[in-house]
C-alpha cells in the first residue's frame, strides 16, 4: 500500500521559514515527478512546486518563486519543500503528490496519483 506522510508544517510569523518533509513508502518513486500543492479555506487545491526524477528539473508557482525551494533524495524516497520568508497568504493545507507514470502536465491535481493526508501550515502576521 502506498502511503505519503507529510510532516513540518506549524505557526509560524510572517518572514520566518519552515521545511516540510514527505515520507512515501509501499513503492519507490525514484524515477517519477513528485510535487506540492496547497489548499486554503474556501479555496481550491493548487500547485506550489513539483520536481522531475532526477532532481534536475523544478517548477515553481509563480507565487512562491525565489521563496520555496523543492527537493528530493532518492536514496530515502522522501520529498522536501523549504518555505521562507512565508507570509499570511500562504497559509493552507500542505500535500505531496506523486505521479505514478511519467506524465507531461505536472502542474495540475488531476495529473498526480498518490496523495498525502497533507499538514496545517499558519502563517501570523
Amino acid at each position: 500500500q502506498v502511503q505519503l506522510i507529510e510532516t513540518g508544517g506549524g505557526l509560524v510569523q510572517a518572514g520566518g521559514s519552515l521545511r516540510l518533509s514527505c515520507a512515501a513508502s509501499g513503492r519507490s518513486f525514484r524515477t517519477d515527478i513528485m510535487g506540492w500543492f496547497r489548499q486554503a479555506p474556501g479555496k481550491e487545491r493548487e500547485f506550489v512546486a513539483a520536481i522531475r526524477s532526477t532532481g534536475h528539473v523544478r517548477k515553481y508557482a509563480d507565487s512562491v518563486k525565489g521563496r520555496f525551494s523543492i527537493s528530493r533524495d532518492n536514496a530515502k524516497n522522501t520529498l522536501y519543500l523549504q518555505m521562507n520568508n512565508l507570509e499570511p497568504e500562504d497559509t493552507a493545507v500542505y500535500y505531496c503528490a506523486a505521479q505514478r507514470l511519467p506524465r507531461a502536465i505536472f502542474n495540475t491535481v488531476s495529473a498526480f496519483d498518490y496523495w498525502g493526508q497533507g499538514t496545517q501550515v499558519t502563517v501570523s502576521s
